[in-house]
């Protein structure tokens, strides 16, 4: 599999936050392992947030050609539509708890 390209932008967001939580008596090349694993969970958010949007425009593209084909039918879908709108939102727990998961990681290997 191709190595995935991390942005600038990603990157120096990603050695922010490790610097930001950066505990005293920490090695710069401990600092720069917790930020490669911020980098790696920014990019990964990146990637399902992508894969959301995708997925909402194939499904707005269904839902119009239903509503130019057949008006009545497509009212239905539209509620479910708004539904699945309304259940997302966890993708930001999920980075915050990749953040705790590398933490205690790199404290139980004495990193910190």
């Amino acid at each position: 599999m191709a190595k995935d390209k991390v942005s600038s932008e990603t990157q120096t967001e990603a050695s922010a936050i490790a610097k930001a939580t950066q505990k005293p008596g920490q090695t710069k090349e401990q600092t720069k392992l917790i930020a490669k694993g911020i980098e790696k969970g920014i990019a990964e958010y990146k990637k399902r947030q992508k894969a959301k949007s995708r997925e909402f425009n194939k499904k707005k593209k269904r839902l119009d050609q239903q509503l130019a084909t057949d008006p009545m039918e497509s009212q239905s879908s539209t509620q479910s539509d708004n539904i699945d709108k309304n259940s997302g939102g966890s993708t930001p727990l999920i980075i915050i708890l990749i953040a705790s998961i590398l933490l205690n990681v790199a404290q139980a290997l004495n990193f910190l």
